[in-house]
């Protein structure tokens, strides 16, 4: 486990981990406790994205959670790129924010909202972040009374983007209406995509919405644990666990992909392979 930089009576802390500081809660029982211990978290999506990321690129990253990710990537694209990050969670909004800050970034645009296919509002209640839980497990869209988050479009929100290299997309069900709300930014910059694909019942769906756009996808199921992580830390919290996503590229990119085994029928996935 990492000493911590900053450890207040509250539920937040700080580390310097692989990327910089980092904010964190303590009571998050996957991103918190994999930044307390290691000082990282999912780092093959990392390894994924710093192929695929080029010094002067575009990222829009929808689903930020604490910025773990978000600090790699703005690595990744240098000061002449660019990271736009969505989070609707005000108090883990806060937390990206907070990271950002004690890291001097400013290569990263951050937006408390959520992402979908039309504009509007989502109810979001207070959680009690003070006790634990896996707070970016979070299906925002399922509450009926909390306060208003706005809720927009990638494609009337990012009217006149120059350039989009990745688009990476994780809320917790709600990937296929991102989807939808960005066919114009995708259909024109035709970026990498890097979605989650972890609940069955959505899985058929969300592949139609993206291979109409003429993409071929991939599945990606990287470890929470990485063996070399920066702590050097042995012992593997999570064991077995991994995340399920999908890379995509435009059938007319000119892309060497080794490893990953290409998503065939829609109704097949890897936690339900016999549909």
């Amino acid at each position: 486990m990492l000493p911590k930089i900053v450890d207040s009576p509250g539920f937040n802390a700080v580390v310097a981990g692989r990327y910089g500081f980092q904010v964190f809660n303590k009571n998050d029982r996957f991103v918190g406790r994999a930044v307390e211990k290691y000082g990282e978290f999912s780092e093959a999506e990392c390894t994924l994205f710093r192929q695929l990321c080029r010094p002067g690129d575009l990222v829009v990253e929808v689903g930020s959670n604490i910025g773990t990710h978000t600090l790699a990537l703005s690595q990744f694209v240098g000061p002449k790129g660019r990271v736009i990050a969505f989070e609707p969670q005000r108090i883990v909004f806060q937390t990206l924010c907070a990271t950002l800050a004690l890291n001097s970034v400013t290569n990263v645009e951050a937006h408390q909202m959520a992402v979908g296919e039309a504009r509007g509002e989502l109810p979001l209640p207070e959680f009690r972040y003070d006790l634990e839980g896996n707070f970016g497990g979070i299906a925002v869209d399922q509450f009926q009374e909390g306060k208003p988050v706005p809720v927009v479009t990638l494609d009337e929100f990012l009217p006149s983007l120059p350039r989009l290299r990745l688009l990476k997309i994780d809320v917790e069900g709600m990937e296929e209406r991102v989807i939808r709300g960005a066919r114009r930014i995708i259909e024109t910059h035709r970026p990498f995509l890097y979605v989650e694909n972890d609940r069955v019942e959505k899985s058929p769906e969300l592949i139609d919405a993206i291979r109409s756009l003429g993409y071929r996808l991939f599945w990606h199921a990287p470890p929470l644990f990485n063996a070399g992580n920066f702590a050097g830390d042995a012992e593997n919290l999570f064991e077995g666990i991994v995340s399920i996503n999908m890379l995509g590229f435009h059938e007319s990119a000119d892309v060497v992909l080794n490893g990953l085994p290409e998503v065939g029928n829609r109704d097949q996935h890897p936690l339900n392979p016999q549909s």
